[in-house]
């Protein structure tokens, strides 16, 4: 497991950027059921609205001018991507980022269910969705900062085209504290792809800012975690500083649970727990003289990873 990141998780000195990739995990609807969805309130062909050349951030803003606000269509989203108790206990991903105690947690899910994993877990958290809830911060407790929204507030959520492009001059309250709070920490990035061009133009700023500081060599280092290897995002996340981990030998539903579990059980310093979703790798692994399956690193200024045929 990687020291550097293990003992910045240790020593609290670790932020979490957690993606719609967390909330698939238990089940929750894609971007193209959201999609779907669209297209049907407003009765346009679905192939147009599923078109590659139509994004789901101008189709938003379309239903925003036809419908005269997303209201309609966030009811719809919460209802639809919220889970009960009795689901977010199978959720084991949920279980891990509350047991890493990440002193802060930024999302951009629009979704309540890390909160509800808090609730469910008996952790303590302070929910920050706009400048005012700043103010609520204590120390000790794990911020949940909703980087684009929240479903209880409509006037917050980053959804539509118009949104992001207001977005990129990242000066608004949240962009201005995680900018503040990503200069000194190390940044871990689970469940993205890293498309959203909103983080990459922020992970740009923030690489821009310590390169003009002369200081560049001091910057803590920063994880994405990937489902898969991908030359092409390494390369580019790596002359940003950003290192990309996958977990190879995992099948991509279960890879992103058991990199935490790894990472856990680095932080505890103690063996890693087998759990039932990983039985045919322990297996493996006792065959093989108990080896421990190897999280793979790609590091910046280094060669590219090769890709792995699927």
């Amino acid at each position: 497991m990687l020291e550097d990141l293990v003992s910045a998780v240790r020593d609290h000195r670790a932020i979490l950027f957690a993606g719609a990739g967390v909330s698939m995990t238990i089940g929750l609807p894609s971007w193209s059921t959201l999609v779907e969805h669209i297209a049907a309130e407003l009765g346009l062909d679905r192939k147009i609205a599923q078109s590659p050349d139509l994004s789901y951030l101008t189709l938003v803003e379309y239903y925003r001018l036809r419908q005269g606000s997303i209201g309609p269509l966030r009811s719809w989203m919460d209802r639809n991507w919220s889970i009960r108790d009795d689901e977010m206990r199978k959720s084991r991903v949920h279980a891990l980022i509350c047991e890493l105690e990440f002193p802060i947690i930024y999302t951009t899910n629009f979704d309540r269910n890390l909160e509800a994993a808090f609730d469910l877990y008996g952790r303590d958290y302070v929910k920050i969705v706009n400048a005012k809830d700043v103010a609520l911060i204590r120390n000790g407790v794990t911020q949940i900062v909703k980087y684009h929204g929240d479903f209880e507030d409509d006037q917050s959520i980053v959804l539509a085209e118009t949104d992001y492009l207001d977005r990129l001059s990242f000066e608004s309250p949240l962009d201005i504290k995680f900018r503040s709070d990503a200069l000194g920490k190390t940044i871990l990035f689970v469940g993205y792809s890293l498309s959203d061009m909103n983080i990459r133009f922020l992970l740009h700023r923030l690489w821009k800012t310590w390169n003009a500081s002369g200081y560049e060599r001091d910057r803590p280092p920063s994880y994405v975690f990937m489902l898969r290897d991908d030359p092409i995002e390494e390369a580019v996340l790596a002359q940003w500083g950003i290192r990309v981990v996958t977990e190879p030998d995992v099948a991509p539903e279960h890879a992103l649970e058991r990199f935490l579990e790894k990472l856990l059980a680095a932080v505890r310093d103690e063996p890693e727990r087998p759990r039932e979703v990983a039985a045919k790798d322990l297996k493996s692994k006792t065959r093989s003289g108990n080896r421990r399956a190897p999280t793979r690193v790609h590091r910046p200024g280094t060669a590219s990873a090769r890709s792995r045929s699927s």
